[in-house]
């Protein structure tokens, strides 16, 4: 454990002990189970395979400056897992089993969790999927829900640094009334080859826009987008958009501070009118953004013009992470402390 270089950790998969498996079988959840195993013994007729019954969550825990773990916002993560699953038709599962879950996986994997102060954290994984065979388009009768964990650094190597993006319009990550809303892995396989060219292309991420007229912005890659003018915090409202938790949260700290909160269309136009911008999410927390380019006009739009993330922004990131690693009164309980 003296190995791992807590300050310059990549945001990836990090084997850790033990992950926490329950099964959904004859209707019913059973026990949960302590595993050493990284595999999953899986029916070739699964319908995560063959019919894309699958979907996770993502969250932190941290160590606080006290000491104490804490773990943010698990109850919203458990609901929107609730929401996925109602969504693609898979079983529900509660709330108490998805905490219980959750806190077992992070208690038998404490030493991994990375000390206070070192810029990272231990990222929670919970993913939902059909394990029982179907040939026919149906649901499975049996789901197999896991929660495996590991020390993660910033998801965009460049941390809480101003990135590029660019707007794509020949890809959609989703339909207007399609998955969009859901945590599926589906809307992500969606997004890899937008997002992979624009790796290639010297970008961070991609700026999605809407499915139907390609004239509101709709996700930033996997996080949600937001912007700041005129004292207030505007981001985009669409049937397509995953509900970040983190942008729900920056939302509530934007009116704390006195900022007015618009959730609307937000127009491609309207880039050019924003002094600050933003990507945000669980793995990033907030990614500032310096440069958006327009793929198809060449047409840009630039931000940080001294290099650093905005001071709104700002304010805001350092706001949440102060709540997450106790240095502040969680005054919303937003944090679950793991006893």
């Amino acid at each position: 454990m003296n190995t791992i270089d807590w300050k310059n950790l990549p945001f990836g998969y990090f084997k850790t002990d033990y992950n926490v498996r329950c099964f959904f079988r004859n209707n019913e959840w059973g026990q949960l189970e302590i595993s050493s195993s990284e595999y999953v013994n899986i029916h070739m007729a699964a319908t995560a395979l063959h019919y894309g019954q699958e979907a996770f969550e993502g969250l932190k825990a941290f160590r606080g400056k006290d000491g104490k773990v804490r773990i943010f916002r698990l109850e919203e993560n458990a609901k929107r897992m609730q929401n996925s699953a109602f969504g693609i038709m898979m079983a529900h599962i509660p709330t108490e089993l998805f905490r219980e879950a959750v806190l077992k996986a992070v208690k038998m994997n404490e030493r991994y969790i990375p000390p206070y102060g070192e810029g990272a954290s231990l990222y929670i994984r919970p993913v939902l999927f059909g394990s029982g065979p179907q040939v026919g388009v149906k649901p499975a009768s049996e789901y197999l829900f896991i929660v495996f964990v590991g020390p993660v650094g910033p998801y965009f190597k460049e941390g809480f640094n101003p990135v590029s993006i660019q707007i794509v319009r020949d890809f959609d990550r989703a339909a207007p009334l399609g998955t969009g809303c859901y945590k599926v892995g589906g809307n992500y396989a969606a997004s890899l080859r937008a997002g992979e060219r624009a790796h290639d292309e010297g970008f961070a991420s991609v700026l999605f826009l809407d499915a139907k007229e390609k004239k509101y912005i709709d996700e930033a890659g996997p996080a949600n987008f937001f912007g700041i003018k005129d004292n207030k915090y505007i981001t985009p409202s669409s049937n397509s958009i995953l509900p970040s938790i983190t942008n729900m949260s920056l939302r509530k700290l934007a009116e704390d501070i006195g900022l007015t909160v618009e959730q609307r269309h937000v127009s491609v136009e309207e880039l050019a009118d924003f002094e600050e911008v933003g990507a945000c999410g669980t793995a990033a927390v907030i990614s500032p953004i310096k440069r958006i380019q327009d793929r198809d006009t060449k047409e840009e739009y630039l931000y940080c013009k001294d290099g650093k993330a905005g001071p709104v922004s700002t304010k805001l990131y350092n706001m949440l992470r102060a709540i997450q690693e106790g240095e502040v009164e969680d005054k919303y309980n937003w944090n679950t402390i793991v006893e």
